[in-house]
Parts: C-alpha cells; structure tokens; sequence
C-alpha cells in the first residue's frame, strides 16, 4: 500500500492474517457509512487528529485529496476538534498540509 506509515507496513508484512481480517472489516464498514467517501474521509482525518494518530494521516489525506478535498476542507478537518481536544489537534496540522502538498 502506498503512503501507509511504517508501522501498518510491519502489521502487514508481520501479521498478514491480521491485517487481512482488520482490512475486511474497514471495507465492510465503509459500505455500510451512509457518508461519501469525501465526507467520510475528511471525518477520518477529523478523528485521527482529535486522538493523535497522526501517522495514518498522511495516507488518509491523500486518498481525501484524490476524492477532491481541498487544502482548506483538511486544513477545517484537522482544526475541527480543536475545541473539544485542544490544543492537541495543533501537531496534527502540520502533518496534514505536509500530506497535501507532497
């Protein structure tokens, strides 16, 4: 997969039937989401933000740009939580608008 962060690699490369299943399940829940897939991604990132994964941001980002989000719609995705987190969605930015631009 590409744009996935080091560690996803390794649960692939170590854990392939894990992977497998985990893989299953996101695609299964994906077609059950009454969301677009830009909506659902933005709100991914929203969610990865808010609870600092910031290494899967870089690959979800990238998959939202392809859909059409724009700069700004991440940039908003990323800040969403701001009130609700603080200021731990901050260190997210930069990950994101890296994503983006790259």
């Amino acid at each position: 997969m590409k744009n996935v962060s080091s560690a996803f690699e390794c649960f692939m490369t170590e854990a392939p039937e894990e992977a497998k299943s985990w893989l299953e399940i996101v695609k299964k829940l994906d077609k059950t989401s009454a969301l677009d897939s830009k909506t659902q991604e933005i709100a991914y990132i929203a969610v990865l933000s808010a609870v600092g994964l910031l290494s899967g941001l870089p690959f979800h980002v990238k998959h939202a740009k392809e859909l059409g989000a724009t700069r700004e719609e991440i940039k908003s995705a990323v800040l969403l939580s701001l009130p609700a987190v603080g200021n731990k969605v901050i260190a997210a930015l930069p990950v994101a608008l890296e994503a983006y631009d790259n």
